[in-house]
């Protein structure tokens, strides 16, 4: 069996579901404002949902970044130099690590770091096959916690860690200060991060991109409640609650929500879950940033500031900062 192989054999085996989790999700829908985590997005369907998301006309997010990374990639792996193991944490689709991939000098190492075992495999997979020269090593973990990475044939000049698409919107300013010292742990001293900030920008165009008008943003939403119910023989109808994303200006971000449209109990995990019409569970948050307040994040978690690329319309940033 290819190290590779093997990799992903025990990334499978390995690979927990939301019943391993259980206790958070009750906890979460069990306050007074109910939550779930939005790791929990990401079973197979929801990794292939998103990707749709990313190629919706009113999200602009990954278009931009995309735009922004094919105008500088020849800089940006000028600034990583050579031999370097790419870390990509929450490893989604291909494309842009694919795009790094090329314009890196003799990438050592691709390390893709992911929740979802089964999409992992299959990302795993197709880049181990076009990229033989790289060593592909994927990692099951949540990645909000420091994690072991794995050694190489080829020992890296510098880690890498690439973490696109601004995810790190997902999580509070606290949580993100939290997120970017794992980084920073996982990348070492003189390792490198590259990552993509969505900023702070008029309210109508957050609102598009978030209540698209095929709905897949909505069915992305939705989803987490199918997987409750097979993972969990939780009884939620789906029917019964819409998806709704509304901007707070004043903590400057989106938030995702799950809306009962009537009063109704749920049952999940053994427990009785009561839903007021119109109460909400909050899945996501989205947080968009100024330039210089997500720079002041990072250099408090370890990250010293090195280039920012910014769109025409200042609608995204990616930002190069080195590990000291």
């Amino acid at each position: 069996m290819t190290t590779l192989l093997a990799a992903l054999a025990t990334a499978n085996d390995a690979a927990p579901d939301v019943g391993e989790d259980h206790a958070q999700i009750l906890e979460g829908l069990g306050a007074r404002q109910k939550w779930i985590s939005p790791k929990y997005f990401y079973d197979e369907r929801g990794s292939e949902l998103f990707d749709q998301i990313c190629r919706l006309p009113e999200y602009y997010p990954t278009r931009t970044e995309l735009t922004l990374m094919d105008r500088h990639l020849a800089e940006i792996a000028s600034l990583v130099g050579p031999r370097a193991a790419v870390i990509e944490f929450g490893a989604g689709s291909n494309l842009k690590v694919r795009k790094l991939l090329n314009h890196l000098e003799r990438p050592a190492a691709y390390v893709p770091v992911e929740i979802s075992a089964d999409y992992l495999v299959k990302q795993a997979e197709e880049l181990a096959r076009d990229y033989p020269n790289v060593h592909v090593q994927p990692v099951f973990a949540d990645f909000t916690e420091p994690f072991e990475l794995p050694s190489h044939p080829v020992m890296p000049a510098r880690n890498l860690i690439f973490f696109p698409g601004s995810t790190i919107g997902n999580f509070t300013r606290p949580q993100a200060a939290e997120l970017l010292a794992v980084m920073r742990h996982e990348a070492r001293a003189g390792g490198a991060l590259l990552i993509g900030v969505d900023l702070r920008k008029n309210p109508a165009t957050l609102h598009a991109a978030y209540n698209d008008n095929q709905g897949v943003t909505a069915a992305f939403n939705l989803n987490v409640l199918r997987r409750l119910n097979r993972e969990l023989g939780a009884d939620f109808v789906l029917e019964h609650f819409r998806h709704e994303a509304i901007y707070d200006q004043g903590e400057g971000r989106i938030e995702m929500r799950l809306v009962s449209t009537r009063p109704q109990t749920i049952s999940l995990a053994g427990q009785q879950i009561a839903f007021a019409q119109e109460e909400h569970i909050i899945t996501e948050y989205s947080h968009k940033y100024s330039i210089e307040e997500f720079v002041a994040l990072a250099e408090g978690a370890g990250f010293d500031a090195g280039k920012t690329w910014v769109d025409e319309d200042s609608l995204f940033s990616i930002h190069f900062m080195t590990a000291r």
